[in-house]
């Protein structure tokens, strides 16, 4: 455990709890995160993981875009569903994305665990892009996701990592909870 995962640790905390409450503040820590992030599995050669944090990079500024955009008059960010073609064409561009980079990073690179690690990257896009457009079923993605992450870190002896991404499988939960919430009030508690 080295200070730099201490550090990426905190703020990525930080940057979810944030999301959960529904706060612009999130984009600032998270953009930090994925930079700490980025260097931390450069390190020990998780490099879709570290490609996904420059992925994470444009997402949060595209989620940042799309909730300064997506604000009720009283300036909360507005909790949207998902449609069923979405869903189609998120799991097949994943599926995709997924056997395309596991494929390349197996033949054309030393990475550990490549097909772990490119899965749980098109899983991860999904739930960004998902985020980003204020959608409910995101945070479903997320838990699922968060808790595969904490299986692959632990053994990658990332342990603190480990320990963050269950923190995220919680938050995610609380996110989850806390959206439906804010979803059931703007629809009048009929979500």
């Amino acid at each position: 455990m080295s200070p730099l995962e201490v550090t990426a640790f905190i703020v990525s905390v930080l940057g979810v709890w944030l999301t959960t409450a529904r706060s612009l503040w999130n984009y600032p820590f998270s953009l930090l995160s994925v930079a700490l992030y980025g260097l931390i599995f450069f390190q020990v050669k998780l490099y879709a993981d570290m490609a996904l944090q420059g992925i994470f990079a444009l997402t949060l500024l595209y989620g940042l875009y799309e909730w300064l955009r997506g604000r009720s008059a009283s300036g909360e960010i507005v909790v949207t569903r998902i449609r069923g073609t979405e869903i189609l064409i998120s799991l097949i561009v994943g599926a995709a994305l997924a056997l395309a980079l596991g494929y390349a990073l197996e033949t054309h690179t030393d990475a550990s665990l490549p097909w772990a690690d490119s899965l749980l990257l098109a899983g991860s896009l999904i739930g960004s892009v998902w985020a980003a457009r204020r959608r409910l079923e995101s945070w479903w993605v997320w838990i699922i996701v968060d808790v595969l992450y904490v299986g692959l870190y632990l053994r990658k002896e990332l342990y603190l990592t480990s320990i963050l991404y269950a923190a995220f499988v919680v938050l995610a939960g609380l996110g989850l909870r806390r959206w439906r919430v804010a979803l059931e009030r703007q629809s009048g508690g009929h979500a």
